[in-house]
């Protein structure tokens, strides 16, 4: 139903709502709100809400409905087994045993016919009389009363008692009853009054093509036996009558009820939006009939998919239409197959191709039954049978759903391997194979896709037990294994790999010759030598081949025999080209040694010059072939998507054969743009590679080469290495990383030199400030009208400034039609409190009014113009009207202002004037201005010393006439006279201050009217102008005329900054600065694309409650007290807003109202609710100014009087409109259990989102609901898919979808909510709405535009599937950090994602508000992919999988849509961890192989450094710093560095000192904030992007953004190592919070501060022990970028963390952490209780990796050895000794430290309580020892203080690395019992990370000078704009204001 108004037993609006929610209401069944009815009992709800209704009107009735309830509840379930059964039905006896002594019958005289007598009064009020007068959604309640009624009638009279009155009336309910169901937009069955969208004849075409019936088979009944032994179903010979094609279809194949009434909704909608287009609607109303191309295009769209799947399998395709046949019937019998099977198939609707093969098998059926074809298995005729309505649910969906859910437990909750569980795709690409024909139809449970997973079948009936792995064989993955290894990176994107290894090799090549220059190149034997690289090649690729043969073992047995024998014939070749191109290399080579004359004894005789070349020759021939036809786009895109076996033959070694990812080349202009951004990229990193890079550093290493190996320090297990090669090794590695990284810094400054060019090009920023505004608005009509006014296809060709002189009704309609929007725009503004009243006056356009000769522009543009205009005139000295004229027109808007003042006064007096002699003088007075002017006599015969006087009078004048409403209210007579009396004597003041000051013959115009006067009346005795028309003041447009002419008279400069708010100037320039971009043309509304908006919700804040407003943190500052400090203006205008009398919110709820206020400044769904609605706003304004007559045009939308006939017509269109075109569905996966939670704030939720459902009545709400069901008498669960809508007061069911189970235990949460609800929507198109959005109405106004893109052909005839649309992030004002987000996402949502879409073509789905196809994405899969823990970042998978379905996705940024970010450094943190692991996962994905493997080389380069490859460049980055400082240790240490610096030539030439300052190239990542920069420049002005920059970087941004790339390269490297990855919940709430430095050690301190301290400890060493060029600045040029990461990564937690350096907090943080580290763990204990429970909870990857990963980590753990190793060969106590049994000794003095410390822990634990003497004289015992053998080794062994320093930066980082290996190998550990003393070792070293880090803080924290900087730092922002940080901080608030 939609929004119901129905009347029960009572006609109270409110009363009938409530029994609409019957079905879904489970709570306040009783007066008892608090009670509920089980879920196992819902059918007796509608009972019990009957009997709530009709409790006042009779109690009796109502006691005998409960009691019905109560014995129907108790057949349900006699021995309330059921949950909350049993507690239910005691509630519902009290209260009928109570009932039972306190009703009586009010009608009669006993139960019976009083119920009778009830019934009757019933039917006649309200059905008999009401059928005809109420309305669709009336009257479904009032039959759904009286069918409950009756039901109740029939248990209390007895049998054969029942009147025949009540037996006729009841048989016409039943009847009629089916007339009156729930709808959601469309009222199909409705008698009575019409709905308007019924009216529309597009609807009406379309459901008359739908009940198309007649010549359809009619399937039997099935009927069950009456025995209950009998098993058998008989076949009735009567037919079964049908309504539509969908019911036919139903009755056929089984479908639910509910899913028929879903897609019949679904179908029609889609039908008549696709019919209307472009049509004759007069000719159309009368025809009614649907055009055979809008069928064909609808069919085309929906099976496009299957028809390719057909050919893919080579099958033939089921779609056959016979020649005679009804075509359209036909095609609309496949259609509504497919949307029947796609709405009810729950999580296989993941799986296209699984549907597409359901559907084959269905049609074939369909096929059988229409034209009773032969039955394949049977042999015999299809039998035309009836169907149980959930039969298909269990016959097909079930099973499949049922293999989903068994292979989703073998996750084991994502701890287990992808390789040992099949996801979605696999189980889909199952169906890409013909051996998905082996299932047969109805499909074989006994298959091998249901069978790999369990040896048991999976029968439609099995129920899922309760353990989480399910034993059996182990399944077989489909055509990809994701892998956890970094080798996924090399295997999907290996041209890019060899390219730049093959690139390096050749310029070190170049490098290393004599000259060193390029030209080297010609050279012979360089040239030779270069020719190498193809040997490289060769081996790279036989890499290659190894990996995809290792890769994909798991997944060997689905594949082909063909592609099998690929793999191994690509290994063959590889491995032979390996072997092959060596030898014929070395027979090239003249004097041949070692490796080279080695392969030349192979091959003898065959020494040629040219073996070698032709070998290069042969091998590149595939190379050649690859790279004409990538020349030739349109011929490779054919050959991949042929289904020619020739073809196919040619093809299969190139490209295995595979369903998605064919053809997937861009157009030869797409491919020109891309290839060119890339070679000229290329061309400037290679060139800045080799001279900046290789070259300087080839001589040093010819130079460190060349010298002697000199004297080691430690001991050396190589001494006869010769030239030193693990120096050149130490010194290449950073060098080789960084030329692997540093393209990505190219590509940013690339993308920011192109992205700017580009958003130049689409005119961004040209209008960006109140100025430009001003200087171009006189053009924004003529824009708007072009851009937004639909019109003849030429109109909108024309430019901005060209106006239509031809047609000037015209063009003063269009300037009605902008007038309208913008100001609809400007009080959308003045709602949100972004302006005030008066802003809100001076920013709107008054409608065009033909009284007006002149443009009326806003008052802010007219800002002092006529005060300016006055004194102009009063100072003008010359005689010649033409010299001050000239002076008035050189300003547009004072000439238009002057005028409009002239003509508004004239009418105002005029209209206010009743006495025709009155009107007379004014006209008159106007005659004699416009004669002087036309004369030019003006400044003759009128004074202009007397206009400044009239200007000051006519100000009183107006205010009076303003004044009028707020004194209508006193009841005083004599105060009305009084006023009345002023607007008089003021009027008189007025014309007198005309007739004598300002003209020269005023008086004879006043006698010449007074003697006329006379000649018409006897008498005369009145005075002039006191008869007034006092009742126009009442007007509201007569009012706005004179509030805008005492606007233009009295504004002054001032005005010119008006908005003074931020976010209205920017949402103002930016609107306008639209409508001069590039955009399609709007259609009209009936033309344009139908869409809807889904928006996912889990449990986020919908609105925030009183506590949450007023509840005060540690500092005593509440949400609202903050809010009020940052939004001050917002504020101040909320609270004038309430004020208003006018606006009526005197009798609203104060606090509510505060509660929206706060609500729509956070992230909550309230906001994004209220911004998507916008679009419905939008477009019944749009569709009413495209029907409406002139008049209402010119009159305005707000002036629409709905109770006259033709405005309700046009206000009733432009309402179905916008219901037929868009729709607004919430899939609130919860709802059903807020709703019955006894938690406060899911009932909070709940009541939140019914009152949004009650404000927005198109609002619409889909949920998952759960129930127990009664099945053999136990309860078992079953699941829904529910939509609702918003009723009076409670919500009303629309629909019910059962489900085959849980939809959310498959798949990612997210994905699978937006998947349940996606059935829900309707449309063409669809837009993705994050919860945390926002959306503005200016903006909604130009969907139209942006929908027709999706019409818009491109290059290569392609049409868009996802339209990008650009963000504004609105969080950006909250604090520092929130500014560096909203910079770095806004830089990524417009310029990222510009140069993405143009050139680079590879923008995918970035999350939201993108606009997808909905009919191409609904039959592909989804809007997102699904897949437990790989698919984590659902979003871009969609893009992805769109792009490998032949999609094309572009951007468009002349529209926006507001988004929120996370704005305090934990959320932020969390987010990009959470993104970091979805890139990681994606890293291993199917998706992103086969996207490198299958674009282009350039297009895979784009493909790359936009997505993965940025994750990885970034642990590159940091890899980078860890290689250059273990390198450099490795040179300190070993002692090669002093040896090389004292070699006299290394000294002179200063070789290593250049060779060591190489790498600090990589610092260069600073480039990466370009982007940044640009954008802002473009968009706001670059002097205002270079202060910004400079702004971020005194803020610290830097240590922002270096704190960040730790955290992307700390997830990103453990998810592809270890896996891991999680949804990671980062709250959207506003920080103003301190967080304790306990949360942030247990956030931290694996990714950052564990790397930070080894960093510090690489830093320290090689500062003490390394002896080069200390006094050179390059090594603080080195060195500084690498302690600036230490610092970051080590403080800023606490540098971003509100008062965190407050003393008082500093000292609340450190005994909470004390205390934390102290509690031991154990089950139920949180992490955040106990260091223990957290400790456990790190290591959780390391339970859940493999074998590989225990062994890397441990490989990884042994760099931490090296410190011992080097150290104590450096100790005074070694005397220089280099003998192996120094480091021997050092390992026994680690054993005896851990025994030690083993020693404690046990004494403390065995005799800490029972023998306290005994454990004191053990430490006793211990601190002797120690004592002693520190003596004996001072004295003796020559010890010194500087040792000791020395050992802790020996052993402290062994004993780290034991315990790292001690945790990989925890089992082994844990086996011989060693595993409590790892435990107590590593929180020794928490204890020993958590003081280095807390000590900086504490000293930090005793200067109070340091808090104060720290808050500014954070809170800058804020303060620009009034934010007094400072007092909230400190918790001082100003009590009186806000009281």
């Amino acid at each position: 139903m939609a929004s119901s108004t129905g009347a029960g037993p009572s006609t109270s609006r409110a009363s009938s709502r409530r029994i609409s929610r019957a079905p879904t209401m489970m709570d306040s069944i009783l007066d008892d709100p608090g009670d509920r009815v089980p879920s196992s009992l819902a059918p007796v709800v509608p009972i019990l809400r009957v009997a709530n209704e009709v409790q006042e009107e009779n109690p009796r009735v109502a006691y005998l409905c409960r009691f019905h309830a109560f014995e129907k509840a108790h057949k349900m379930d006699p021995t309330s087994s059921g949950r909350g059964v049993r507690q239910f039905k005691t509630i519902l006896l009290h209260r009928l045993e109570r009932e039972e002594e306190e009703t009586h019958p009010q009608l009669a005289r006993n139960d019976p016919r009083e119920i009778q007598k009830f019934y009757q009064n019933f039917y006649e009020k309200n059905i008999k009389e009401g059928q005809y007068t109420k309305k669709p959604e009336e009257m479904a309640k009032i039959y759904q009363i009286a069918t409950v009624l009756y039901d109740v009638l029939k248990t209390v009279v007895p049998t054969g008692k029942v009147e025949e009155e009540t037996e006729i009336y009841a048989k016409e309910v039943e009847k009629r009853r089916k007339q009156y169901e729930h709808y959601n937009i469309l009222p199909f069955y409705t008698l009575g009054v019409q709905s308007p969208i019924m009216k529309l004849p597009e609807i009406k075409a379309a459901i008359r093509a739908l009940r198309t019936v007649d010549n359809l088979p009619m399937p039997r009944i099935r009927s069950t036996p009456s025995a209950p032994d009998d098993n058998s179903i008989m076949l009735e010979d009567r037919d079964q009558s049908f309504t539509d094609i969908l019911d036919w279809l139903s009755s056929i194949f089984g479908f639910q009820k509910g899913n028929v009434a879903n897609q019949r909704e679904h179908l029609v909608m889609l039908l008549a939006n696709m019919d209307v287009r472009d049509k004759n609607l007069e000719e159309y109303a009368q025809a009614l009939q649907l055009s055979e191309h809008t069928v064909t295009d609808l069919k085309n769209k929906i099976f496009e998919n299957y028809l390719s799947w057909c050919n893919y399998l080579h099958c033939k395709h089921n779609i056959k239409i016979p020649q005679g046949a009804d075509r359209q019937q036909l095609e609309l019998l496949y259609i509504g197959l497919y949307l029947l099977i796609w709405g009810e198939a729950s999580n296989v609707r993941f799986m296209p191709e699984c549907i597409c093969y359901i559907f084959h098998n269905m049609a074939h059926e369909l096929q059988g039954i229409l034209y009773s074809n032969v039955h394949p298995v049977s042999g015999g005729p299809y039998q035309i049978a009836s169907r149980g309505e959930e039969s298909f649910l269990k016959d097909v969906i079930t099973p499949i759903y049922n293999v989903m859910r068994r292979e989703a437990r073998r996750n084991k909750g994502g701890k287990a391997s992808h390789s040992k569980w099949r996801n979605y795709d696999d189980l889909n690409e199952y169906f890409w194979s013909d051996k998905c024909f082996r299932l047969g139809w109805p499909m074989e449970l006994k298959a091998g896709f249901f069978m790999h997973t369990d040896m048991n079948p999976v029968t439609s009936g099995s129920k899922e037990g309760p353990n989480p792995v399910i034993p059996g064989k182990r399944s077989s993955k489909t055509n990809f294994v994701e892998v956890r290894t970094f080798w996924h990176l090399f295997r999907s994107f290996d041209r890019m790999w060899i390219f730049f290894i093959l690139a390096f090799q050749a310029m070190v090549i170049i490098a290393w010759s004599p000259s060193g220059s390029l030209a080297a190149l010609f050279d012979e034997d360089v040239f030779r030598s270069v020719l190498t690289i193809f040997i490289t090649s060769a081996f790279l690729n036989l890499l290659q081949a190894t990996l995809d043969i290792i890769l994909s073992w798991y997944a060997w047995k689905s594949l082909r025999l063909t592609q099998i024998l690929r793999y191994i014939l690509k290994f063959v070749l590889a491995a032979a080209w390996a072997v092959v191109l060596p030898i014929g290399y070395s027979s090239s080579v003249q004097n041949p040694t070692g490796l080279v004359k080695f392969f030349s004894s192979w091959i003898g005789g065959w020494r040629t010059q040219s073996f070698y070349s032709y070998c290069v020759v042969i091998y590149l021939i595939p190379n050649l072939l690859a790279a004409l036809l990538f020349l030739l786009p349109p011929l490779r895109k054919a050959m991949e998507r042929s289904n020619w076996s020739i073809v196919i033959l040619l093809m299969w070694w190139a490209q295995p054969k595979l369903y998605v990812g064919r053809g997937m080349h861009e157009d030869i202009i797409s491919l020109l743009k891309y290839t060119l951004f890339w070679i000229t990229l290329l061309i400037s990193k290679l060139a800045f590679s080799y001279y900046v890079e290789i070259l300087p550093l080839v001589g040093p290493t010819k130079a460190i080469m060349a010298v002697p190996v000199g004297r080691y320090k430690w001991h050396e297990f190589f001494p006869n290495v010769k030239h030193n090669y693990g120096v050149v090794i130490a010194i290449w590695a950073p060098i080789v990383l960084v030329y692997f990284m540093d393209t990505q810094i190219w590509y940013s400054i690339f993308s920011t030199i192109f992205g700017g060019i580009n958003g130049a090009f689409s005119h961004l920023g040209e209008i960006r400030t109140l100025g430009m505004l001003r200087a171009r608005f006189e053009s924004v009509p003529s824009a708007f009208s072009t851009r937004l006014v639909p019109g003849p296809k030429e109109k909108s060709k024309r430019k901005h400034k060209e106006k239509n002189h031809s047609d000037e009704n015209t063009e003063r309609k269009n300037i009605a039609k902008f007038s309208q929007v913008w100001n609809e725009f400007i009080h959308s503004m003045r709602s949100e409190d972004l302006i005030s009243h008066w802003e809100r006056n001076l920013l709107l356009v008054p409608n065009s009014s033909s009284e007006i000769s002149v443009v009326q522009w806003p008052p802010f543009l007219l800002a002092s113009k006529i005060p300016i205009a006055l004194d102009m005139a009063k100072d003008f000295k010359e005689n010649e009207d033409a010299g001050l004229f000239k002076k008035i027109k050189n300003d547009d808007y004072m000439h238009s202002a002057v005028i409009e003042c002239y003509e508004s006064l004239r009418d105002i007096l005029y209209g206010l004037l009743e006495d025709q002699n009155d009107k007379m003088i004014i006209t008159h007075i106007c005659r004699q201005v416009d004669d002087s002017i036309q004369r030019s006599r003006f400044l003759s015969e009128f004074r202009m010393s007397g206009l400044p006087l009239l200007s000051f009078q006519l100000e009183k004048f107006l205010i009076l006439l303003l004044g009028d409403e707020e004194h209508e209210k006193d009841p005083s007579i004599n105060e009305e006279y009084e006023k009345d009396s002023s607007i008089i004597n003021a009027l008189q003041d007025i014309m007198e201050i005309i007739l004598r000051d300002v003209m020269y013959n005023g008086i004879e115009i006043l006698e010449t009217t007074h003697l006329h006067h006379l000649r018409n009346q006897n008498e005369y005795r009145e005075q002039r102008f006191e008869k007034l028309h006092f009742q126009l003041t009442q007007k509201k447009a007569w009012r706005e005329k004179v509030t805008r002419l005492h606007l233009l008279l009295t504004v002054k400069e001032s005005a010119i900054n008006v908005p003074m708010n931020l976010e209205a100037r920017r949402r103002i320039t930016f609107f306008t600065n639209s409508l001069f971009m590039i955009m399609p043309p709007a259609p009209k509304v009936r033309n344009m694309f139908s869409f809807s908006v889904l928006t996912p919700y889990y449990k986020e804040d919908v609105l925030y409650s009183d506590e949450e407003l007023n509840k005060e943190n540690e500092d005593g500052i509440s949400i609202l007290f903050y809010l009020k400090k940052i939004f001050p203006d917002e504020w101040t205008n909320f609270e004038q807003r309430l004020k208003d009398p006018k606006l009526g919110y005197a009798n609203k709820d104060r606090m509510e109202l505060v509660r929206q206020w706060v609500s729509c400044r956070g992230q909550t769904l309230t906001r994004t609710v209220r911004g998507m609605m916008y679009y419905r706003q939008a477009l019944e304004l749009q569709g009413f100014l495209e029907s409406a007559g002139d008049t209402a045009i010119f009159d305005g939308f707000r002036t629409i009087d709905i109770n006259e006939p033709e405005h309700k017509a046009w206000v009733d269109i432009s309402r179905a409109r916008a219901d037929l075109k868009f729709t607004y569905v919430v899939s609130c996966q919860l709802y059903g259990a807020q709703k019955v939670s006894k938690d406060t704030r899911d009932r909070s939720c709940y009541t939140n989102i019914l009152n949004l459902m009650l404000t927005y009545p198109s609002l619409r709400v889909a949920y998952i609901d759960e129930r127990e069901d009664t099945v053999g008498g136990k309860a078992e669960k079953a699941y829904y898919s529910v939509l609702v809508k918003g009723g009076d007061k409670l919500d009303e069911e629309v629909y019910r979808i059962k489900l085959p189970g849980p939809p959310t235990e498959i798949g990612e949460g997210k994905p699978e909510n937006q998947n349940h609800a996606i059935i829900f929507t309707r449309g063409e198109a669809v837009q993705t709405i994050d919860m945390n959005q926002d959306n503005y109405l200016e903006e909604a106004f130009k969907m139209r535009n942006v929908l027709e893109e999706f019409r818009k052909r491109r290059h290569g005839h392609r049409q868009p599937t996802i339209l990008g649309l650009r963000e504004h992030i609105f969080t950006g004002s909250v604090s520092s950090l929130a500014w560096f987000m909203s910079n770095q996402e806004t830089s990524f949502v417009t310029i990222g994602q510009r140069i993405l879409a143009n050139p680079l073509r590879v923008r995918f789905h970035y999350g939201h508000p993108d606009i997808f196809d909905r009919l191409f994405h609904i039959t592909r899969g989804g809007i997102s992919k699904a897949s437990k823990i790989i698919n984590l970042s659902e979003d871009i998978f969609s893009g992805f999988n769109s792009i490998l379905r032949g999609g094309y996705i572009t951007h468009h940024e002349y529209i926006q849509v507001g988004k929120g970010r996370d704005v305090g450094m934990n959320q932020i943190s969390l987010f990009e961890a959470k993104v970091a692991n979805g890139n990681g996962e994606q890293t291993l994905s199917r998706d992103v192989y086969r996207l490198g493997r299958r674009f282009d080389f350039y297009r895979m380069l784009s493909f790359y450094f936009t997505t993965v490859g940025f994750y990885f460049s970034s642990m590159v980055t940091v890899l980078t710093v860890y290689v250059f400082l273990y390198g450099r240790v490795y040179m300190v240490m070993s002692g090669l560095e002093r040896s090389i610096l004292e070699d006299p030539s290394i000294h002179q030439s200063k070789a290593l000192e250049e060779a060591l300052a190489t790498p600090a190239v990589f610092q260069l990542g600073l480039l990466l904030v370009l982007p940044m920069v640009m954008e802002i420049g473009l968009e706001r002005g670059f002097r205002t992007a270079l202060a910004d920059f400079v702004i971020m970087q005194l803020q610290l941004a830097s240590v922002f953004f270096t704190f960040q790339l730790g955290t992307k390269a700390h997830f990103f490297g453990r998810t592809i190592l270890h896996g891991g990855s999680k949804y990671r919940a980062t709250g959207r709430g506003f920080v103003v919070f301190h967080a304790k430095f306990g949360d942030n050690y247990r956030l931290y301190s694996r990714s950052h501060f564990v790397k930070g301290l080894e960093l510090l400890m690489l830093l320290l060493v090689y500062q003490i022990y390394g002896e080069s060029y200390r006094s050179s600045n390059i090594y603080l040029f080195v060195t500084f970028s690498m302690w600036f990461l230490v610092a970051s990564w080590l403080f800023a937690p606490s540098v971003f963390n509100p008062s965190g350096f407050e003393w008082q907090k500093t000292v609340d943080d450190w005994t909470d952490w004390k205390r934390w580290m102290g509690n031991r763990g154990g089950i139920g204990i949180q992490q955040d209780k106990s260091w223990e429970s957290w400790w456990d909870i790190e290591q959780e990857h390391l339970k859940s990796t493999n074998i590989r990963g225990r062994v890397l980590e441990i490989i990884l753990a042994f760099r931490f050895f090296i410190y011992q190793y080097g150290i104590v060969y450096q100790l005074d106590i070694a005397h220089r000794s280099k003998s192996l049994l120094v480091y021997g000794l050092s390992w026994i003095v680690m054993a005896t430290a851990l025994l030690v410390l083993k020693m404690v822990s046990m004494g403390r634990r065995r005799f800490g309580t029972d023998f306290q003497l005994m454990f004191r004289i053990l430490k006793g015992l211990l601190f002797l020892g120690f004592i002693s053998v520190m003596t004996v080794l001072f004295v003796v062994c020559g010890l010194t203080v500087s040792d000791l320093f020395a050992a802790v930066l020996a052993f402290l980082p062994t004993g780290w690395a034991i315990l790292l290996i001690a945790q990989a190998c925890r089992p082994m550990i844990k086996g011989v019992g060693f595993w409590e003393s790892i435990k107590e070792l590593g929180r020794a070293y928490e204890y020993v990370m958590g003081l280095i880090i807390f000590l900086p803080i504490v000293i930090l924290s005793w200067f109070p000078f340091v808090s104060e900087f720290q808050t500014r730092l954070l809170f800058n922002q804020a303060f620009s704009r009034g934010l007094q940080i400072s007092m909230i901080l400190a918790g001082r608030k100003d009590r009186d204001s806000s009281n």
